[in-house]
């Protein structure tokens, strides 16, 4: 039985794979201004592009293709991240997003005194989840101002391709706000480590590719407002989703991180898998305001719509009938239902008591080992997907 695949990798990562002496080697790299023929300057081993400088290679599109090119390979195999310096040259879309989110945050406070977050208690920052949809239904005439950004929509063909899928999040971190712990983003990012391990290696490898990570400045943000900790190359360590959760690559990362400040109507991009982590809000009176941008490959998709719900009402009594073994039921149900927690309506369906609501599969399991009857069950189905959908 083999336990390596043709790529040099383990079938499976573990916490042998984790090297902290080979993550120093790999970050300690330092970018070569060749590489980055587009960039205004490297702050940091971090690329800044001056997007006001950029309008005629995003225009013609052999000259696209070679600045997508570039951007492909500094957030793949260079160091993970770069900076669009006035990506919004005109500031006034996000002043009036500003406004409009502001509103949003303001309502939602009253109603429900805070959301939920990934890594903040619910209250201690504020969050709008699905700021996208919330912004074109409040002002489409802001939004097409907003996201009709040029430079944006290239770094994220660059990475993702045609057909991609925004996803936007504003957070907004008051003086005083706690930084965070480093870590990696959707899709692995958001799993338990028990999880990420059940994960073949490959899968580690390949989550990096589905999405795309952004943040667009709202406000002037110097350093000591917190700014994004980075740290540059290290997208590239192959087991770091079970990494980052090790204190002692913690404790690298809170030593080597880097940080750049940002003006407002600055963007910046990074690989999912860069080891990150926002920044402690030191300032007296900045209202650290970020609209998080996540966006998905085309690929990330099934072919088929199912109705899931239907079919796990109709599996529900014959396992509880049971017959099956452990280890069939969980195929099953696993065939049935819908394992993964996204998308979702994080409004409804927020990451209370962890980074991901309960998938629907989760949901079937808990109903079999508590007992349920057909009802319950098909109650807490319909109760989950329309919080799902809002």
């Amino acid at each position: 039985m083999k336990d390596r695949q043709q790529t040099g990798l383990p079938a499976f990562f573990g916490d042998a794979d984790c090297d902290l002496g080979e993550f120093k080697a790999l970050v300690a790299q330092r970018l070569d201004p060749k590489d980055v023929s587009h960039a205004a300057e490297i702050v940091s081993d971090i690329p800044a592009y001056d997007v006001a400088g950029l309008g005629a290679a995003l225009a013609d599109p052999g000259a696209r293709h070679a600045l997508k090119s570039e951007w492909a390979w500094v957030l793949g195999q260079g160091p993970g991240v770069l900076l669009l310096r006035r990506a919004y040259a005109d500031t006034a879309p996000i002043d009036a997003a500003s406004a409009i989110y502001e509103a949003i945050i303001a309502r939602e406070r009253a109603e429900s005194g805070g959301k939920g977050d990934h890594f903040a208690k619910a209250g201690a920052n504020d969050r709008i989840w699905n700021a996208l949809q919330k912004l074109c239904q409040a002002d489409p005439a802001v939004f097409a101002r907003y996201f009709g950004n040029d430079a944006i929509a290239a770094v994220c063909e660059a990475w993702l391709g045609p057909g991609y899928q925004m996803t936007a999040q504003v957070n907004l971190v008051r003086p005083g706000g706690a930084a965070q712990s480093a870590h990696r983003d959707y899709h692995l990012g958001f799993q338990s480590d028990a999880v990420a391990r059940t994960f073949p290696a490959h899968a580690h490898l390949l989550s990096a590719a589905l999405t795309l990570q952004g943040a667009v400045a709202h406000c002037d943000m110097p350093l000591d407002s917190g700014p994004t900790r980075l740290l540059p190359f290290s997208q590239a360590y192959p087991p770091g989703y079970l990494a980052y959760r090790r204190a002692d690559f913690a404790a690298f990362f809170d030593a080597h991180c880097v940080q750049v400040p940002l003006a407002k109507g600055d963007a910046l991009f990074f690989n999912p898998a860069l080891f990150h982590a926002a920044g402690e809000n030191r300032s007296a009176d900045i209202q650290r305001m970020a609209n998080l941008l996540q966006v998905s490959s085309a690929f990330g998709r099934a072919m088929e719509s199912v109705d899931r719900v239907a079919m796990c009402k109709a599996l529900f009594p014959v396992l509880a009938a049971g017959g099956l073994s452990g280890a069939e039921r969980a195929a099953a149900i696993a065939a049935c239902a819908e394992g993964y927690a996204f998308p979702t309506n994080l409004d409804n369906d927020p990451p209370l008591g962890g980074m991901a609501p309960q998938s629907q599969a989760a949901l079937m399991v808990q109903a079999l080992d508590e007992g349920w009857d057909d009802a319950a069950l098909g109650a807490a189905l319909d109760a989950q997907a329309a919080r799902r959908l809002g």
